[in-house]
């Protein structure tokens, strides 16, 4: 496919953070690493549908913070339906990882996973999904 070039502008900081986004990840250049954000937002983009989909959700919290807990599984029996497994492992004294299989329509795994993630005190949570139809 051919290339096309053009122009983007950017405030200092934004740039910034492109640049530390490359060094981070990897990438040879800022092109490569926008054509790649680019992309991932096209797939994510895609998931906001009714395909069935399987996954996993990732979520690191502080097992000092009990509250956490008791909120992920409140938050998990109102999904019961689309959650196959979910398992926490401790990984040291200060932190736990929790892990939930999940399988049903892609919207419904991602209103899941951004309640999960969006409870206070969530030190980092992610959704992987895949399509199972």
């Amino acid at each position: 496919m051919a290339l096309k070039r053009f122009g983007v502008s950017l405030e200092d900081d934004l740039l910034e953070s492109l640049d530390q986004y490359v060094l981070e990840n990897g990438f040879s250049n800022r092109s490569q690493a926008i054509r790649f954000l680019i992309e991932k937002n096209l797939a994510e983009k895609k998931w906001l549908c009714n395909h069935i989909v399987a996954g996993t959700i990732i979520i690191m919290y502080d097992q000092g913070k009990k509250e956490i807990a008791s909120k992920i599984n409140l938050i998990e029996q109102d999904y019961q339906d689309v959650i196959l497994s979910s398992s926490q492992y401790f990984i040291n004294k200060n932190f736990c990882l929790h892990i939930a299989t999940v399988m049903g329509e892609a919207h419904r795994l991602t209103d899941l996973s951004d309640r999960l993630t969006t409870i206070k005190g969530i030190k980092h949570g992610k959704l992987v999904m895949s399509r199972a139809d």
